[in-house]
């Protein structure tokens, strides 16, 4: 794994290797992305592969942008390598920064850029079985409800994202 990923050192925006930004805890850059369908939001569980938070429920996909790579850009490159999604144009929602604990001594300290993006009914999702072992659709109260019940079960960052940033992120978009 020798992804390099853009990471403040000394304050400087520089390409990092993604494993040692992890292992070192080093605030990197980061997209996420949440795709609605009317009120339901897709989430996806993590393949048993990960190197970190494997088996746990996270939003619809997440990713750390190539050097010199657009946030927007990443977002709809991301969608399509991890969930086979194609043709949807995802808003930018805000920039929100958080550290958490993934496991394994590794240590995400992100600054993210969330998108929202808006699927038709008829969304083709192809999960590429390397990345996403399950997706399912799920509305924004049965989601919180699932949460706060069995917690475990889901990333840091999406438990940050809901119990911090929904109002950010969703709006009334899911009213």
């Amino acid at each position: 794994m020798n992804d390099l990923i853009p990471a403040w050192v000394d304050g400087v925006l520089t390409p990092v290797e993604k494993l040692a930004a992890h292992r070192e805890g080093i605030r990197h850059m980061a997209v996420s992305v949440f795709v609605i369908r009317r009120h339901d939001i897709l989430i996806q569980r993590r393949a048993l592969g990960k190197y970190h938070t494997p088996g746990l429920w996270a939003n619809t996909c997440c990713t750390h942008p190539q050097w010199g790579e657009d946030a927007g850009d990443c977002a709809v490159r991301r969608l399509q390598q991890e969930l086979g999604i194609t043709g949807l144009e995802p808003e930018y929602r805000q920039t929100l920064e958080y550290r958490a604990d993934v496991g394994g001594g590794l240590i995400e300290h992100e600054v993210v850029d969330v998108f929202l993006a808006h699927a038709p009914g008829n969304l083709e999702v192809t999960p590429n079985p390397d990345e996403v072992m399950e997706t399912r659709w799920i509305s924004y109260e049965a989601l919180q409800q699932d949460v706060s019940a069995h917690g475990d079960r889901f990333t840091p960052w999406l438990r940050i994202y809901l119990s911090e940033h929904s109002e950010a992120i969703f709006g009334s978009h899911l009213a």
